[in-house]
């Protein structure tokens, strides 16, 4: 199984390991890396890779592109580590990549995430049309 490492900016990525273990149980393959006020852009760095080996198969999903999370994971990557970087970590990422590692089976993590934000009043709106017609 591919190794998960959620990194942000504050203990958010500790919250939604948390979330997505309220919902699936357990999970001995995610890792959490919070980027913490103390901390400068060596510390996140070193944090970072203290969770990886050389011969492991590593997805980083991170908070926000552009933010210092995204950027030193980036700079690794471009030093030539064997990292698979997405932004935007949401709960529907993390619970597809999840599915997808069970399955044994390929997902868009962009997509899945992506389709998770929805205006609910709008689906609201559009049932309750649909019933008057």
């Amino acid at each position: 199984m591919e190794k998960l490492i959620l990194v942000s900016h504050g203990k958010f990525c500790e919250g939604i390991k948390d979330s997505v273990e309220m919902i699936l149980g357990p999970q001995e393959h995610i890792f959490t890396v919070s980027l913490l006020e103390e901390d400068g852009p060596q510390d996140l760095e070193s944090k970072f890779t203290q969770h990886i080996d050389k011969d492991d198969d590593v997805v980083v999903f991170v908070d926000i592109l552009g933010g210092t999370p995204a950027n030193i994971i980036s700079k690794l990557i471009m030093q030539g580590e064997e990292l698979e970087l997405y932004t935007g970590m949401n709960l529907p990422m993390i619970i597809s990549y999840l599915n997808g590692q069970m399955i044994n089976e390929e997902v868009d993590y962009i997509y899945k995430g992506r389709k998770g934000i929805v205006k609910v009043n709008d689906i609201i709106n559009e049932s309750e049309s649909e019933e008057d017609e």
